[in-house]
């Protein structure tokens, strides 16, 4: 059985990787003032920080229209089998949806979804390991079951840099903001039950960054190896000097850089960091 592989924008993943693996990628839109851009197409990361900055108001995030999907599986249909589609958490978006909701319009191929339940790099660890597995001929179902293992062994955490963002998307109150920006509160927040919700408020990046990578090291005295990615929203000389840091501590840990891309960044906001990882055999 012939597999394909698609993902969203959101996964942040290469276009040199994306096209040596065969990945199809779905691209989520952000719309800035009066235009609208598809992430990683008509804009890139720091593109977008750089047009944003001076943005009164915050830009807005759309999921990829249902068309999208259909076309790309029609297209697929053609020369696959079955197309496995996994996304960002379906508690933060309705990309999953759209998915589903084409596989179900499209014949002649069998769509299965995969909910990441999360975003980013991290979510590209999935799709990664779907098209390396798709590619040495591995049946859908065997490729969704190794998916939901690696769940047992992932973990991401992201420590914002200003709240303003947050309060301005809704997510935090104005007393918490002030008291917040005050006291330099940087939280420090994760998935759970597919949204995000804070994990723990720590004063200072510093020590949000070294809480971080405690949480790490603990993960890493439990698993002989580990994959993991430091992601950065427009500020990769600091990811790049973490990276060196972590790496002289953790030599069982493989590090790869990635980005808050558009979509994401939108909620999150510039300066903030990320540190994911999952077990790999």
């Amino acid at each position: 059985m012939k597999t394909a592989i698609v993902t969203d924008s959101t996964a942040y993943i290469p276009k040199e990787i994306r096209e040596k693996l065969d990945i199809r990628m779905v691209p989520l839109s952000v719309v800035i003032g009066n235009d609208t851009y598809k992430e990683e197409i008509d804009i890139n990361a720091t593109e977008f920080y750089d047009k944003v900055r001076n943005e009164r108001t915050l830009p807005k995030t759309s999921q990829p229209a249902l068309g999208d999907f259909v076309s790309t599986f029609e297209e697929l249909s053609k020369n696959y089998d079955a197309v496995i589609s996994i996304h960002l958490s379906s508690g933060i978006s309705g990309t999953l949806a759209g998915a589903k909701q084409a596989g179900e319009i499209v014949d002649n191929v069998n769509v299965y979804t995969f909910d990441s339940e999360l975003s980013c790099m991290v979510q590209g660890f999935y799709v990664l390991k779907a098209a390396q597995m798709a590619k040495e001929g591995a049946h859908p179902e065997e490729i969704l079951q190794e998916l939901s293992a690696m769940k047992e062994t992932t973990r991401a955490y992201f420590m914002v840099d200003n709240l303003d963002h947050l309060h301005r998307g809704g997510r935090l109150n104005g007393i918490e903001r002030v008291i917040g920006n005050v006291l330099q509160v940087k939280p420090i927040l994760h998935f759970e039950n597919k949204i995000i919700v804070p994990f723990e408020k720590v004063r200072t990046r510093k020590k949000a960054m070294k809480r971080i990578a405690d949480l790490l090291q603990e993960d890493a005295n439990k698993h002989a190896k580990l994959q993991a990615t430091i992601i950065h929203a427009n500020n990769e000389q600091e990811a790049i000097a973490w990276k060196s840091e972590l790496e002289a501590n953790l030599p069982n840990v493989e590090f790869t850089i990635s980005y808050f891309g558009p979509v994401i960044g939108t909620h999150l906001g510039e300066g903030s960091m990320g540190l994911g990882w999952v077990k790999t055999n």
